[in-house]
Order: structure tokens, then sequence, then C-alpha cells
């Protein structure tokens, strides 16, 4: 195949190209052999996938970002709640009766217990060690044998709240310091209300975050890792990548957008017709596919380690293209018990390697761009 490069866009979100643009430029490269390049050859050295400095400065940068924590889908009701571990802490995140969300450390003011675990929907939260209770809002509303504790404030020991933004159909958290909405800004409305969470899952893995956020953003192996899951599908890397400041886009064509050769160009519509990922930086992407959509959030465990917290939604155009959740489902497994596991396999097998002297750095080239540009945000921002 040969190639060609593409002109640098601007930073913002309004130098996305419009779907239209999007299919002609498709179009383009399967007519002329070609594919989206960047500019850049990146090193990145193999110490940064194990060392444990370079892991707490990365986990430093995680709770000083605002980082997608879950999809709005998934708070829908007044009482609502999602627990887990963010950047090593446990945050518990919930919608109140005023109807904003909000999120607090989950460690309960007596004696740190969590007050909540998993997701579910409840009028307050009961801390199960000693019944000390809080409201949905974190407010100290009761303490079970007060009179042993004659000198606490409940006005001063609610939950530990955090920095959260609803923005775009995702619940973002910050742990440290308060999120800058105009921070948000260069982020899309990647969800909108209409869709519906079907499924949230976590699975462990063993690869360092960065590895297994690699495997989502570049088409180059789609042909040789995926030859018999996605690559029947797709296109051998012809891929487009817009960059917007940190984040990035990328489109994966499948072979059966040559349908639209016979459509009228402003008639053309992408849906079904590509897998868009987008990802959010430093740690989650959004993925928009033929029947569904998904929110992954990459939560580092250990140097090694990863989690992977994967919430499944509906497509924005579910209900225009009659699509059943039993079919969103199907596509949903489709893609994680197929090509999903031989992306987390790559990464796992890599994170083998990395301590064995064989490179000394792991090389991104042109095909690469969204991933030099990952990793060009993360060690300006490190």
């Amino acid at each position: 195949m040969t190639t060609i490069k593409t002109a640098s866009k601007a930073s913002g979100v309004g130098s996305l190209l419009s779907e239209i643009q999007i299919i002609d430029r498709i179009f383009n490269h399967v007519d002329q052999g070609t594919t989206d390049l960047g500019d850049t050859v990146w090193r990145e050295p193999v110490d940064n996938y194990f060392a444990k400095d370079r892991f707490n400065a990365e986990l430093s940068l995680l709770r000083h970002h605002p980082i997608p924590y879950c999809p709005s889908a998934a708070l829908t009701k007044i009482g609502s709640y999602q627990a887990r571990k963010a950047a090593g802490t446990p945050l518990l995140v919930a919608r109140g009766r005023d109807g904003k969300v909000r999120a607090f450390i989950n460690a309960c003011r007596h004696r740190g217990m969590q007050v909540a675990s998993g997701n579910g929907c409840s009028k307050a939260f009961i801390c199960p060690y000693h019944a000390w209770t809080y409201s949905l809002e974190g407010e100290l509303r009761a303490i079970r044998g007060k009179e042993a504790f004659p000198d606490m404030d409940p006005s001063r020991n609610g939950l530990v709240e955090v920095s959260a933004l609803e923005y775009g159909g995702i619940i973002y958290v910050q742990q440290e310091g308060k999120i800058n909405p105009t921070a948000l800004e260069g982020n899309l409305e990647y969800f909108s209300p209409e869709q519906q969470l079907f499924d949230q899952s976590e699975t462990s893995n063993n690869a360092n975050w960065k590895l297994i956020t690699e495997t989502l953003l570049e088409g180059y192996h789609i042909k040789s890792l995926h030859k018999d899951t996605f690559y029947p599908y797709g296109l051998d890397n012809v891929n487009l990548v817009e960059i917007y400041g940190a984040n990035s886009r990328i489109t994966f064509p499948f072979r059966r957008i040559e349908k639209l050769r016979e459509v009228p160009s402003e008639q053309r519509k992408i849906d079904g017709m590509a897998t868009t990922v987008n990802h959010i930086f430093p740690n989650a992407s959004v993925s928009s596919l033929s029947k569904h959509a998904s929110l992954t959030i990459m939560e580092p465990l250990t140097p090694s380690s990863t989690q992977m917290i994967t919430f499944l939604m509906t497509s924005k155009h579910a209900d225009e293209s009659n699509i059943s959740i039993e079919a969103a489902k199907k596509d949903a497994k489709f893609v994680s018990q197929s090509g999903q596991d031989e992306d987390i396999a790559a990464a796992c097998s890599i994170q083998e390697t990395v301590t064995a002297k064989a490179n000394s750095h792991l090389t991104f080239g042109y095909f690469e761009k969204a991933i030099v540009n990952f990793h060009k945000h993360l060690t300006k921002n490190l």
C-alpha cells in the first residue's frame, strides 16, 4: 500500500470532519490505496511500562485531571450510584435529590469503611460497619449511639466531596482541585439522552494501562491480528485519524461502505458503515459501532495490571434504525469475545517483553498518529 500524508488538523473540535467529508475521504483513500498518516515517529522507553516512579506520576496526573468516571446513562434516577476505585482511590458518585451528580471519597468519617459498593439505587448510604448514615448529597444524617461522640459535628463530617461535572453524556471526576469547565470544551458530546445502558463490566488484565490504550488507536494491526474476526468486515489499514487537542478520533470503515457509492453525497450516512473510536485523554475511549456504543476506562492497578471498566449502550440512532436491545447485545458480544480479546492478549504479551531487554523503547510510526499524540500529551503533562 502506498500512503499519503494528511494536513495537520487544528486542535479544536470544530476542525473535525463532517459526516460527508469522512465518507468522501474514505473513498479517496480506497481509490488511491492510501491512509491517513502522521508526521512523527515516537520512541517510548520501555521503562515507562513498568517503572514504579513513572506509574506513581501517572496516577498523580489522573487525580489532577478531569477523567470520565461513567456515562450519564448509568445514573439516570435520583439515588442511582456507582462506587469503584479511580486512580487508586475508592470513589462514590451519586445523583442527588436535586438531580445533580456529586462525587465523594468512599470512606465513612468514623473509621473509614466504604459506605457503598458496586452500583444501584438508594435513598441514603449506610456504613455497614457501625451504621452511620449519609444522604445522597453526602451529609452525615445519623450517628448510631451519638452519645459516645459528644464532640462530633455532623455538619463538618459529611463524606469528603471531590469535583464532578456532567458534560456531553459523561460524568467526569477530578480528585485534586476543581474541574475547570473550559477544560472540557475540547471534548465532544459523546452520548445523547436517548441512549440506554444495557450492561457494564469490570475485567482485570496483566498489562500496563497504556499498552491496552494503544491497541485501540490504530488500524495497522487489523489484518494481521484480527484476520478471522474484524478483518473480514473491515479494510486493511484504511483509517481516518483526527486530532483535537489531547484527544483523537479514529474512523475504521467497514467493507460495506462501498454501498454508499451509489448514494448522492448529501444523502450519505456513516452510521453502520464504520466504527469510530474517540480517545479521551488520558485513559478513556468512546466507541461507536454498528448497533451499540461503549465507554471504556483503562484504570491502572499496578505498573503491570489494568482494570477495564466498560459501559455498553444502545447506539445514537437505535430508534431510527429499529435496532433492538437484543441486537445491540449481540453486536457487543461479538466485539468483546473476538477482536477485543485479541487486543488484550497482544497487550499482555507485550507486557511480558518490556522487561526482557530486547528493546530499549517501543516505536510508533506514521500509521500510529493517534498513539503519538497520546504519548506527546502524556509526557507534556507529567
